[in-house]
């Protein structure tokens, strides 16, 4: 069998997306809870993320939050970072058997990690990845 090869995504920096039932709402969590750079333009917004990333967040009025993490945040320290979200009245997620701690914080199954939602019910992540 021989693959062919769509040369034209070689160059392409894509960019990945969510909907959102309330970009207002969006709009304010991820520009002022999460101190993200947020533009709006059409209707949608743009996450601007460190490194150049862009993710478009655009709204769906039968939107259904997806059941898997959508956006994951690398930090040198998740439990400092957990305790930013919380002080900026972020509640973390925890679920049943994967042994988090009292601040949801999962350690030792996979990489130090603690999971949030968006307003629209979006799940995130704080991940813990050491600095090079």
């Amino acid at each position: 069998m021989q693959w062919y090869r769509a040369a034209v995504f070689t160059d392409s920096h894509a960019i990945s997306g969510f909907s959102t039932n309330d970009i207002a709402a969006a709009q304010e969590f991820y520009g002022r809870t999460l101190g993200l750079e947020v533009t709006a333009e059409n209707g949608m917004l743009m996450l601007h993320l460190a490194g150049g990333g862009q993710v478009i967040v655009y709204p769906k009025p039968s939107h259904r939050p997806a059941t898997f993490t959508v956006l994951n945040f690398p930090v040198p320290d998740v439990e400092k970072a957990v305790d930013e979200l919380a002080g900026a009245g972020v509640n973390m997620e925890r679920y049943e058997g994967l042994g988090q701690d009292e601040k949801g914080i999962m350690r030792g199954m996979g990489p130090t990690i603690a999971w949030f939602e968006d307003p629209a019910g979006n799940i995130l992540s704080v991940m813990e990845v050491p600095e090079p």
